[in-house]
């Protein structure tokens, strides 16, 4: 097998991928084609073929790989909306594992988590708020994570005619999204119209932008694994949607066939399974059975052949069988880690992530000339908080406190003591701070939860759920904490809380003049909240899941049924509504026009609004379009988002805002699956949150409606 040709093939550049491709597997063992298949490809040097490991992780920055830029956990860049900016982000991310890779390469460091083949972003929707891994997605609308999900891929990937910056990945196909601790044997069942209206489009939208690969799940979904479905990984992901990546499974998911499942009986027999169904690489140490399964006759070597065609593209598009000269991304150089630039793109998504939640009085924003500012709570100088799951570390991780003592002016005082613990009462009952707060002029509560409470199984190690939360309120210890400051205390008390998920915040929220809602928002989240605390940025963020007054209005957690779950089909009044989230200033909405009343299939209507900043400060709205469908022949959603505008205006200013309407976006999804456009008339909502009262309630300008035909 041993080529003595001087430039075999595969090493020409000049050949198309394909031949070169072939060419190479072509002078490989049954051995090692399999060992190029598992997530620890070894090097074949008789080949001048390096080891390779396909595992990176880059959620939110280049994560267990050494110094990065930490951006906001993904729901914090999900509270944006803001598309453009997940764009910026992976592309400093990209740039960033690029330098770190080919560095990493000249010390022949290859070990895992250095490469190219980046397992991100995670597309699941965060159907339920018990979720510990919701975290990790931008929140429950499909429409919402598909166009930050494609901004992302697309950012990441970069846009060179010939090679890949990185691998993007879209993850975890499909209906993944707990319960954590049953993942490894959960059946996941979904009617077609929930699968094709809620857990597919996203995916869907990022194989059509050309994501690079799909990572199938740990569970089965409608009774077959999601790792050994031909229904899922042959009909709807390559014959569908057309496909041309490849699939990876989710660690160790082939070893469940057989150890959870109950699919098969044998490893040999999960190798097989999931081969044949689809899968390309395995992250386990299952494939190494497929030279059994060929000598039992369960998979053929052609059928390797074709597969792990399919997995080598994705390393010849990454550039790594070409000379350097010729690939532009081995020029980005190593000062682009951690840069300035880059940090100061992690503040600005961390600010612009935060969600004002309440704001009694206008008690935010503070004064910098404070007299006495006094600073509490578990959170207040955890770096943890900071991070979430799926990180990378940096030496200049700024914790809230940090960001608020560099914010205050010569002459104000500032205090910080803990006063409680994140998960559990305080075991010593002596309180010197609650007679000290009272002395202050405001007090600062930095309360809520952290990775360690909630997360990927096996990571929140304070967690007795697995990372999952099977109680969404806020630590009773941390409220009976609260009930202290606040009593006999009429100074601003301001919550600022962490976490990745929704909470039933019912009981604390009367003991706050102001509740800010910060996510997990990486290396900046000190310095971005102290901007907002203090007045130099005002919140923009929106709430990209459903906060809901408590698990009483939710269905059961394993019930994977949209009936009664996030805004679009739940029917009682949240606590907060999806798209929710205060400003320091005030907007007016007026003068809704449609230009036409009725729309024919192959036209688009166009939907303007001016939006006005009637306040005192200069600020970013996030102006929202939802659709109802008033006529539909089955179950539809109550409404859905369909489209986003950030816009930034100065006190006094109105821009006009457009969105464009086209047919595709009146599309139902019936019974079936089917997606037929109806005729009928429908309803748009623009508005700063999802329509309802409840948002009104709670201080933002009612929707703008109008209603069209479709003929």
């Amino acid at each position: 097998m041993q080529s003595t040709e001087p430039n075999p093939s595969y090493l020409n550049p000049e050949l198309p991928i394909d031949e070169r491709v072939a060419d190479l597997i072509s002078r490989m063992t049954l051995a090692e084609k399999v060992g190029q298949m598992c997530y620890n490809a070894a090097a074949i040097p008789r080949l001048n073929i390096p080891a390779y490991n396909w595992w990176s992780e880059c959620l939110h920055g280049v994560a267990r790989a050494g110094r990065a830029t930490v951006f906001p956990q993904a729901i914090g860049l999900a509270a944006t909306f803001d598309a453009d900016l997940i764009f910026r982000i992976a592309s400093a991310i990209s740039d960033e594992g690029r330098a770190m890779f080919h560095a990493a390469v000249k010390k022949g460091n290859r070990r895992r988590y250095g490469g190219l083949t980046f397992w991100s972003p995670n597309v699941n929707i965060f159907r339920d708020p018990r979720w510990g891994r919701g975290q990790e997605t931008y929140g429950e609308d499909p429409f919402l994570t598909a166009q930050l999900g494609v901004a992302f891929v697309k950012g990441l990937q970069g846009d060179h005619p010939r090679y890949l910056k990185a691998a993007a990945c879209a993850k975890h196909y499909v209906v993944h999204s707990g319960p954590e601790g049953d993942r490894h044997h959960f059946n996941a069942k979904a009617s077609r119209k929930d699968m094709f209206e809620t857990y597919l489009p996203a995916f869907e939208a990022l194989v059509k932008a050309g994501v690079e690969s799909v990572m199938c799940a740990y569970n089965r979904t409608n009774d077959e694994a999601c790792c050994g479905s031909k229904k899922l990984l042959k009909t709807i992901l390559r014959e569908k949607w057309g496909f041309l990546g490849h699939v990876v499974s989710d660690c160790w998911a082939l070893a469940d066939f057989h150890q959870h499942h109950k699919l098969t009986k044998t490893p040999t027999e999960s190798a097989a399974l999931a081969i044949n169904s689809g899968v390309n690489l395995n992250c386990g140490n299952t494939f190494p059975y497929l030279i059994e399964a060929v000598k039992k006759g369960l998979v053929t070597e052609a059928t390797i052949d074709e597969s792990l065609a399919i997995l080598l593209k994705t390393r010849f598009k990454l550039g790594l069988f070409d000379p350097d000269e010729l690939n532009p991304f081995t020029n980005i150089p190593v000062e682009v880690i951690g840069c300035e630039k880059h940090r100061q793109l992690a503040r600005e998504a961390a600010r612009k992530s935060v969600v004002l939640l309440k704001n009694k009085n206008n008690v935010l924003p503070l004064s910098r000339d404070i007299s006495y500012l006094y600073v509490v709570g578990p959170n207040a100088s955890s770096v943890d908080v900071l991070l979430g799951n799926y990180y990378g570390l940096n030496d200049q991780m700024v914790t809230f406190v940090e960001g608020l003592a560099g914010k205050l002016n010569p002459g104000s005082f500032i205090q910080y003591k803990q006063g409680c613990l994140l998960d559990r009462p305080n075991a010593n009952p002596i309180d010197w701070v609650n007679n000290e707060i009272r002395e202050a002029d405001a007090t600062i509560a930095f309360l809520g939860i952290s990775n360690l409470l909630e997360g990927e199984e096996g990571e929140s190690i304070a967690s007795p759920t697995k990372g999952d939360r099977f109680d969404i309120k806020i630590p009773e210890h941390q409220v009976a904490f609260l009930r202290k400051i606040r009593e006999n205390n009429s100074k601003p008390v301001i919550v600022v809380l962490t976490g990745g998920s929704p909470m039933d915040i019912s009981e604390l929220e009367p003991l706050a003049d102001a509740i800010l809602y910060v996510w997990y928002p990486g290396q900046e989240g000190g310095n971005a909240v102290a901007d907002i605390i203090f007045g130099e940025f005002s919140p923009s963020g929106r709430l990209p899941i459903t906060f809901p007054k408590s698990l009483a209005q939710l269905p059961a957690y394993e019930d994977y049924r949209m009936d009664h779950r996030t805004y679009r089909y739940m029917q009682e009044e949240p606590m907060y509504p999806f798209g929710f989230g205060l400003s320091y200033s005030r907007f007016e909405y007026h003068s809704l026009k449609l230009s036409q009343q009725t729309l024919t299939a192959d036209q688009s209507l166009i939907a303007s609004v001016n939006v006005k900043n009637i306040g005192n400060q200069t600020a970013d709205e996030v102006v929202q379009l939802y659709i109802s469908d008033l006529e539909a022949s089955v179950r539809v959603p109550n409404f859905a988002l369909r489209g986003i505008k950030c816009i930034h205006l100065k006190p006094g200013q109105t821009e006009k805002v457009e969105f464009y309407i086209t047919s595709d976006m009146l599309k139902m999804v019936d019974e079936d699956g089917a997606s037929p456009l109806e005729p009928g008339k429908f309803k748009i909502f623009i508005s700063p949150a999802a329509p309802g009262k409840r948002a009104v309630e709670l201080g933002l300008v009612p929707p703008l409606e109008a209603i069209f035909e479709l003929i």
